[in-house]
Formats: C-alpha cells, structure tokens, sequence
C-alpha cells in the first residue's frame, strides 16, 4: 500500500512540477519583442481577401449541403456531405475573426457573416463576441475564469473521448436553446436570465458563467437571437412540410463539423496549466502551431488556427498574414529558440502526447 501511495504522490509531484513549468515561465523578451517589430505591416485586414473566402466557402458548403439532402446515391451523399461539413467550418470559423478585427476594418462584414452563416447555422457572432477575448486577456488564460480553457491533459483519460462525443450533439442542443428556450424565456424571465448566464457562450469551461453584455453588445444580440430563434423554429417544423431528411441532414453534417472544431480545439494548446496565471511566454507555449509542409492542417485547422500559438502572440493579426509573421519569425529567430517550442508536427502526435498525459494522472 506504501508503495502506490507513493507512486501516486511521484505522479502528482510530476504533474504539477509540469504545471508550475508554464505558469512561472519567464517571458523571452527578444521573442515577443521580434513578433511586433517584424510584422507591423502586415496588421492590415484586407477586405479583397476576407470577402472571397468567406463567401465562396459558404457558397461551396451550402451547395454541397443541398445536393447531401438531394441525393440518390449514397456515395455521393457521403461525399456531398463531407465537402459540406468542411466548407461550413471554414465559414463559421470566421467567427473567431469577428472578435479580433479592428472596428470599421471590414464594413458589412459581421453583419453578412451572421445573415449568411451566424444565424443559419444557429452560431450568431455573440455567442463567441465578448467572451473569447477573455481567453486571451493575461490573467485570465488557463485560469478558472478563462471560458475557453480546461486542463485537460491533467485529467482523467476518460474526460478525452467525452470532450469529443459532446460535440456530436451541438446541432441538436442549438436547436433546443433557441427553438424552445428561447420562446419561453420570453414568457420565463427566470429562465431567460438563467439561459444568458448557461446557455450563451461558446465556452470549454463548463463552469463559466457569463455576465450581462454592455449596450452595444446588448443590440447585437437581441436581434441576432431572435433571428436564430425564429430560424431555429422553423427548422423544428420543417418536417411537417419537407419531411425528415432535410433536418436530418443539416444536423449530420453539423455534427461532423462540431466534432472536427473539437478535434482542433482539443489541439489547439496542451492544456497543462492547472489554474495558475501565466506570463504570455507559458501561454504561448501551451498554445499550439502546426505550420507546413503539412497540409491537413488547412483542413481541420483553416482561416490561421493552424498558427494557434502565434495568435496568442498576436491577437490582432488577421488570418491571412500569420503564415508571413510565421516564416519570418522562423528566419529571424535561431532554431531551438522558445518560438521553436511552440511548432509541432500534426494532431496525431498531439493527440497522442495529452492522452498519454492523461493516462499518468
């Protein structure tokens, strides 16, 4: 019995010996100092560059979702449907851009990403608007009032399975918050109070909860939720006049990309900071970049996720200019540098690299 117990206490002293490791990291001043200075001119968003995109991919994913629906043959409603899954991420990802984009930088932009996809897709822009900045913010990320944070690679095995299967029904629990809960916090304030603080960001941390927005953001939601509200209702009746299928559909291909987002976001950093706050040199070394030559990674991690790391370097820096500030960091900086520790090959070995974290928990 002396023996496990002190197998147990070695493992604990491990762990968090690791986790100290990022939170007490000292910041490398010469890292953060070339980040800014090498990439002051590429801080511009640029409009030619961000409207294509978003559109074609929406364009490309709803087409692709209605040929899903449309289809006699199951190959190509496998196909159909998987080109769908993936053109749609990419679209809503652009979400992530919304809250970092400079005010009046892309006139229009928010408003079109929330009719075209936001709303269609019951994703509005405020579920994501004031609350992923908190992540970001210095004395918040990795700590419990981070809603984008969980330590997961210091938990059980089991919890890494469970944060991937939640994502399955993220259609189906959209549609429930603003088809049904919606409506009747309407009659309820008691519930629609308890659904703003629930139910109302897209969050990791299951413990966040979040406060009343200002104003602006106010306006914002009010309008973008009654919009999904009303559209989330009609998909829930759609049957009685389409049948089944349609509806079916749209959640299947919605899941796939739910479950592929959590796939990237369980690869986003290593998660192994146990609550403590961290120097931005920690946080930028449990945060992940997967750079070429890799090509996968435009898949499953595209608009810039794939340089994960540097954006929590460089919040602001529009996706389109982090794989220049990237490849100049790397030229400017020696190998075996701290940005080097920040650069890892693909999400297997990442995978990989948490599950066996969490297997000496």
């Amino acid at each position: 019995m002396n023996a496990i117990d002190s197998g147990m206490d070695a493992r604990a002293a491990t762990r968090e010996k690791a986790a100290r490791a990022l939170a007490t990291m000292p910041d490398d001043t010469v890292m953060l100092r070339a980040a800014v200075d090498l990439t002051r001119d590429l801080v511009t968003a640029r409009a030619a560059i961000y409207w294509p995109d978003f559109l074609l991919s929406a364009a490309l994913g709803y087409g692709a979702l209605a040929v899903t629906i449309l289809a006699g043959q199951v190959w190509l409603m496998l196909v159909a449907g998987l080109v769908a899954s993936l053109a749609l991420y990419r679209a809503s990802l652009f979400i992530h851009e919304l809250t970092h984009i400079r005010q009046g930088a892309l006139p229009g932009f928010r408003f079109t990403w929330n009719l075209l996809v936001g709303i269609p897709l019951l994703m509005p822009s405020f579920l994501y608007e004031g609350v992923h900045t908190q992540h970001h913010a210095k004395t918040r990320y990795g700590t419990v009032d981070d809603p984008e944070y969980l330590p997961l690679a210091l938990m059980k095995p089991w919890s890494l399975p469970l944060f991937i299967v939640v994502a399955l029904f993220l259609p189906v629990g959209l549609l429930l918050r603003f088809g049904i809960l919606t409506p009747l916090g309407l009659i309820f304030p008691p519930l629609r109070r308890f659904v703003a603080e629930r139910y109302s960001a897209l969050a990791t941390n299951p413990a966040y909860r979040r406060r009343a927005p200002d104003k602006d953001l106010g306006r914002m939601w009010r309008w973008q939720e009654a919009g999904a509200s009303l559209w989330a209702i009609a998909l829930l009746a759609s049957p009685l006049a389409w049948g089944w299928r349609p509806l079916v559909t749209w959640v299947a291909v919605l899941s796939i990309a739910a479950v592929i987002n959590q796939l990237r976001t369980l690869v986003a950093h290593l998660w192994e900071n146990e609550g403590d706050p961290m120097t931005v040199t920690g946080q930028f070394l449990d945060s992940v970049n997967v750079p070429p030559p890799g090509l996968f990674p435009a898949l499953w991690a595209p608009v810039g996720l794939r340089y994960h790391a540097l954006h929590h370097l460089l919040p602001s820096m529009p996706y389109h200019s982090l794989g220049e500030a990237h490849r100049r960091l790397v030229a400017h900086l020696d190998r075996g540098s701290t940005y080097d520790g920040a650069n890892h090959p693909g999400m297997l070995v990442l995978v990989v690299r948490i599950a066996r974290s969490t297997m000496r928990v």
